[in-house]
């Protein structure tokens, strides 16, 4: 397998759509469709040091829960059960971002890192974007004031029972990394 060159599809502010042109393990001259929010995919780049976003897996230390979102995501045309994420900005570091998109979204503060994960990847059929997991305990008292027009974010405290109940209830939608975190939490009490 080897990768040839792209061809950008699209040319919009936060992602875009690219032609990536490979050789299959057969010799074979391909075509795969590939979403980045880099200038060019990583796959040509080879551009994958720097995550693209941050997720934040918070512990409410005063509350000792688990702290989730349930956000409005347009494609979903409803509500998402995750964690607070957002976009590294440019020359910011991964807890520089953590602390930033934790405060905008749900106005608590870090206290504590426990955990930063390495780039890791959801869809990689789809799109190259990597986020970072950055387990981290937090404090203070919730808060949508920071929240831009387009965010409809709810805090959520959950318990181990709470989070069970939730993981359990087939007619919610989840993000499949929040879904995997609260169902080990709920079983085994770590996040």
């Amino acid at each position: 397998m080897k990768i040839i060159d792209s061809k950008k599809l699209t040319n919009l502010k936060w992602l875009n759509l690219f032609n990536v042109s490979y050789v299959d393990k057969n010799g074979n001259h391909k075509i795969w469709q590939v979403a980045s929010r880099a200038k060019n995919p990583k796959c040509v780049t080879k551009d994958f040091a720097q995550p693209d976003a941050v997720v934040m897996v918070p512990f409410h230390k005063s509350k000792k829960k688990m702290v989730i979102t349930k956000e409005y995501r347009v494609p979903l045309a409803d509500y998402e059960y995750g964690f607070p994420a957002g976009l590294i900005d440019k020359g910011e570091t991964v807890q520089e971002a953590a602390r930033r998109e934790l405060k905008e979204e749900t106005g608590l503060e870090i206290t504590r890192f426990i955990k930063i994960g390495p780039s890791i990847y959801s869809s990689a059929g789809m799109t190259d974007e990597s986020v970072s997991m950055v387990y981290i305990e937090c404090d203070g008292d919730p808060s949508n004031d920071r929240n831009e027009g387009s965010e409809d974010i709810e805090v959520v405290f959950v318990s181990r029972e709470e989070a069970s109940q939730l993981c359990n209830d087939s007619s919610l939608k989840f993000d499949a990394k929040a879904w995997i975190v609260l169902i080990n939490f709920a079983e085994f009490g770590c996040i």
